[in-house]
């Protein structure tokens, strides 16, 4: 049975084309009928990876190719959901390194790529969109080389396939030259150069959990692959943990198989077969599950800490309850709980008020998926500023994470970058010419200087700059780092926004907020151009008296207002602020709205 099965990993940078390549692999394998309509990247399943074209959740799928059956992980390209790659890459007996034929090797292909070549897989490397008119198909595999070898390959990996594929066309082929054809290449790659499972299926079965969703009808699902032996339904089994401790017993209620894009209900499984299993209370990812005979647990990949926490508060603001159904601590403990049961890489504790719950997590990103999640569902939050978790070395020194940032740049705005990153205190490690006027910067930089930066980034490269983040290490404490340096206007009043108001306001700084938009007292409306903070009136109209004007008061236009993303407005606010978040809006305001509590706890933090 295992000879006719090859298990897989689709790796790559964000938007490199890996969910496009599996449309065209299940389209050519004839997974989908002729006349089934699919959506564009199928294998995005969820609203939020739809509007983002980024891949979160790492999912597995299955084709069959002449006889052969294929499952396929699809994999998460961005470091925050790292916690997903490493553990799938242990599913798996080959990767598929997908990288873009223009940009090259990217540090988030690297942090995967550095995974799997430690796991000893053999890689097959695609050099996609290979019809780019930029493309630099030569120049990007000695990159990859270089890259393997940094990553300290052996000499079977370094002696890697290439492809030369274009996704959204769905050809690939070993000629530089090709521009058209099929994904045959592949396949027959995929066949010859990946090893089949080779496990023993006569030995006693064991499981190694390696993702975890919830299902209202079946409970946990727990999805990996088997290692030895076979499994039917109804099988006693139980779970170990890494020490071989017994969580605990019950049985197999359910096997699910992967089939294209959907999860079949099976009677049986057999050593190799990527299966997800229900009947489990307890068990979590990174446990073993197997026969009550088995005593020693699979060993598993550790889960990286959490580098960031964020606190989610109830939505105390006085326009709290209108727009969301969920505002009670309990319904936000609820929800963070079952969050933090099927994503191990977040952390959620909760305060001694009991009405806020600080959330740890990989990064800025993972935490603004869950609060975009969140507010979809009709949660109202009041969410505050980021802040690193710290820890300490065995000398007892305080260390902080790092962070290796990769800038591609065009050449004019490579001083500021490098004088702003210096400023929040990083490394310059690299900085090369990458053809066609652009400059790429590598630095090591502390996760801190880095909030809050990427608006300033965008700004100071009138929006072409490209920057990539990876988690690189926990290093030495590097003391204070400047923040954000404008204050900000502040409404002291509650009420609609008057155009009037907003129009003699526009000289102090940058606006937030549109005339008739509901406004409350300590809620922030704009960036003042001064380094301090300014209350105003956005309310204020235009004294009205019985002498006729010429009209000049009709032409009134302001600037449209700057709008935030969610992912944006949390890194801007300062340690003082925070962002209320509802279904409908996004807004910035202080903690305190009281200015006299304001000036108070000022008074306290300079004393």
């Amino acid at each position: 049975m295992s000879a006719d099965l090859r298990n897989i990993a689709i790796i790559a940078h964000v938007d490199h084309g890996k969910t496009t390549l599996v449309d065209q692999l299940f389209r050519q394998s004839g997974t989908f009928r002729d006349n089934q309509r699919v959506e564009e990247r199928a294998m995005d399943s969820n609203d939020l990876e739809k509007e983002r074209g980024i891949t979160i959740l790492a999912k597995p799928t299955s084709i069959v190719w002449e006889g052969l059956r294929i499952n396929i992980v699809d994999t998460p390209g961005h470091a925050d959901f790292g916690a997903e790659v490493e553990r799938i890459l242990s599913m798996v007996d080959g990767v598929i390194l997908l990288v873009d034929s223009a940009e090259g090797a990217m540090p988030q292909t690297k942090f995967v790529t550095g995974k799997a070549l430690a796991l000893g897989l053999k890689p097959i490397v695609v050099v996609n969109k290979i019809d780019r008119p930029d493309g630099r198909a030569d120049e990007v595999l000695d990159e990859i080389f270089d890259l393997f070898v940094s990553l300290d390959a052996n000499d079977e990996q370094l002696d890697f396939p290439t492809l030369y594929a274009s996704g959204r066309n769905g050809y690939a082929s070993t000629d530089i030259e090709a521009r058209s054809g099929d994904l045959t290449a592949m396949f027959e790659l995929i066949r010859d150069h990946v090893p089949s499972p080779g496990l023993d299926e006569e030995a006693p079965f064991s499981f190694l959990a390696t993702l975890l969703d919830r299902d209202n009808f079946m409970g946990r699902v727990l999805t990996g692959r088997v290692q030895s032996g076979t499994i039917k339904v109804n099988d006693p089994i139980r779970a170990l943990d890494a020490d071989g401790k017994v969580i605990e017993t019950g049985r197999a209620s359910k096997l699910l198989s992967f089939r294209g894009l959907e999860r079949v209900p099976v009677e049986e499984a057999r050593a190799g077969d990527i299966i997800a299993l229900a009947g489990m209370e307890k068990a979590t990812v990174s446990n073993t599950i197997a026969d009550p005979a088995v005593t020693k647990p699979i060993a598993a990949q550790p889960i990286d800490p959490p580098t960031l926490a964020m606190r989610f508060s109830v939505n105390d603001s006085p326009y709290a309850g209108r727009e969301g159904d969920k505002v009670t601590s309990r319904m936000i403990r609820d929800r963070l709980n079952r969050e933090a049961e099927t994503n191990v890489a977040i952390r959620v504790t909760e305060s001694a008020d009991k009405d806020s719950f600080e959330v740890a997590g990989r990064g800025e990103l993972q935490l603004g998926v869950l609060i975009e999640t969140m507010r979809r569902e009709g949660f109202e939050l009041g969410i505050s500023r980021p802040r690193v978790i710290f820890a300490t070395d065995e000398d007892g020194n305080r260390t902080e994470p790092y962070e290796t940032v990769v800038i591609d740049v065009d050449d004019e705005y490579s001083g500021t970058v490098v004088e702003k990153m210096q400023r929040r205190k990083a490394d310059l490690t690299e900085m090369r010419p990458s053809g066609v006027g652009k400059t790429r910067i590598a630095f090591s930089a502390p996760s801190r200087g880095l909030i809050g930066y990427h608006g300033e980034f965008l700004s100071d490269t009138r929006g072409t700059g490209i920057m990539n983040r990876l988690f690189e290490k926990y290093g030495p404490y590097k003391g204070p780092i400047e923040g954000r340096q404008n204050g900000v206007l502040i409404s002291n009043a509650t009420g609609e926004a008057v155009g009037y108001a907003l129009g003699g306001l526009e000289e102090r700084g940058i606006l937030f907020v549109s005339p008739q938009e509901k406004l409350y007292e300590g809620m922030i409306i704009g960036e003042n151009a001064k380094p301090d903070d300014l209350e105003v009136n956005p309310l204020k109209s235009k004294q009205l008296t019985n002498f006729r004007s010429t009209g000049k008061d009709d032409a009134l236009r302001l600037t449209p207002p700057t709008r935030m993303t969610l992912e944006q407005a949390i890194a801007y606010i300062d340690d003082d602020e925070m962002v209320e978040v509802t279904p409908q809006n996004i807004r910035l305001r202080k903690a305190l709205l009281d200015p006299h509590e304001r000036k108070k706890a000022k008074r306290k933090v300079d004393a």
